[in-house]
């Protein structure tokens, strides 16, 4: 029973982390690469390194496996961020169909047009 559980969870990992790395081929701009690497690998890791710690069913190696999850599932999604916020402040182009950024500013309004009639 343990061997199906082991083999499930490392089938789900790495076919996460391979669409990882087929957004990051395929997809468009930085923006959407930082997405696909963030979600897809940081779940495939998370899933390769639960399957190893019920794989070696030891104690001590328990306490390592669960920091090493903590550490990856904490920095992998925030250094994703980081290269998403430095392409953004940086200018880097995204794709042609991309949607409105709300930090734009609003085309300017008409002034309001004078009364006509009279009193």
């Amino acid at each position: 029973m343990m061997e199906v559980l082991v083999s499930l969870l490392v089938v789900f990992g790495v076919v996460l982390i391979v669409v990882a790395a087929i957004g990051l081929l395929r997809l468009p701009d930085v923006l959407c690469r930082a997405h696909a690497v963030a979600k897809a690998a940081t779940l495939g890791i998370f899933s390769l390194l639960l399957a190893l710690w019920i794989a070696l069913g030891q104690e001590g190696v328990g306490l390592k496996i669960l920091l090493a999850i903590f550490f990856q599932v904490t920095t992998i999604p925030v250094a994703s961020h980081l290269v998403s916020l430095l392409a953004l402040q940086k200018n880097i182009p995204r794709w042609r169909e991309r949607p409105v950024d709300s930090r734009e500013p609003a085309p300017p309004a008409e002034p309001p047009s004078p009364p006509t009639g009279s009193r």
